[in-house]
């Protein structure tokens, strides 16, 4: 476990050397956030408890979207690319005899970006969001503490989803697709463009059920104080499910990649 924590050290220092790409990141998430706020603000002045937030509420919504938006690559920017490169290079065979497991590998590598993003583009956007206007940020430190645990399952599902389309290079060469697919679900089905409250009927339902509503919308409800008591424990037992799920799947296919790379004399 040792090795796995300097990995993602590693992980962390490597993302903190980007400074300038840091700083643009930045100012384009208060930018969008800005846009996104003032969007909601229209909006909630028609139906001040659209999706049963009041304007505070969906404001707050917005920028923890807007700090959680790089934390859990909904947009890409993590391992994905590099690791789809060394399929296709073949650099892959290297990495499978190292003594080390592979998804772990990425997985903490992924934590250590994660981490530095959630500091490094989370924690100015809400700040500037809430000098801005009146959001309905939490008193009291359980609340943000329940709200990380949340945060961090998120940060698992995401990596699991982004490591299973990773790993169809080993069979389309070119995963670029199933990423973009994955990054616009991810966009749509996280609630970054609209809290998933407000979609209808048997789509809302779906949504909520999808892996990726654990990305925002449940870290956001948790924040916001609308999961508690027994319903908290009912989205944590929800994200790590899936956290589950989707990382079995991944050793799966892993296991059947790595039978494959043998197979092709790799």
């Amino acid at each position: 476990m040792r090795l796995y924590a300097v990995v993602a050290a590693g992980g962390f220092r490597r993302y903190a050397t980007y400074r300038v790409a840091t700083a643009a990141g930045m100012l384009t998430n208060v930018v969008f956030g800005f846009i996104l706020a003032y969007t909601y603000v229209a909006l909630w002045e028609q139906r001040p408890r659209l999706g049963g937030y009041d304007l505070p509420e969906a404001l707050t919504y917005v920028w923890l979207g807007q700090a959680l938006l790089m934390a859990c690559a909904m947009m890409g920017g993590g391992f994905e690319d590099e690791l789809m490169e060394r399929i296709r290079s073949g650099d892959i065979a290297v990495d499978l005899y190292r003594p080390v497991d592979l998804q772990l590998w990425w997985l903490a590598g992924d934590l250590g970006r994660a981490a530095f993003h959630l500091v490094a583009r989370g924690v100015v956007p809400v700040a500037l969001g809430a000098l801005a206007f009146d959001l309905a940020l939490p008193a009291s430190p359980l609340t943000w503490l329940a709200s990380l645990v949340s945060v961090v399952l998120g940060v698992l599902v995401s990596f699991a989803v982004r490591f299973l389309a990773a790993l169809s290079a080993f069979w389309l060469l070119d995963g670029a697709g199933v990423l973009q697919l994955c990054w616009l679900a991810g966009l749509f089905f996280s609630g970054m463009l609209l809290p998933l409250t407000l979609f209808p009927g048997v789509l809302g339902e779906v949504a909520r059920a999808l892996p990726w509503s654990s990305l925002l919308q449940v870290p956001a409800d948790v924040l916001l104080g609308k999961r508690t008591g027994w319903e908290l424990a009912q989205a944590y037992a929800f994200q790590g499910g899936w956290a589950l799920v989707l990382l079995a799947a991944g050793r799966v296919l892993q296991s059947a990649a790595t039978r494959r790379v043998v197979v092709q004399g790799g």
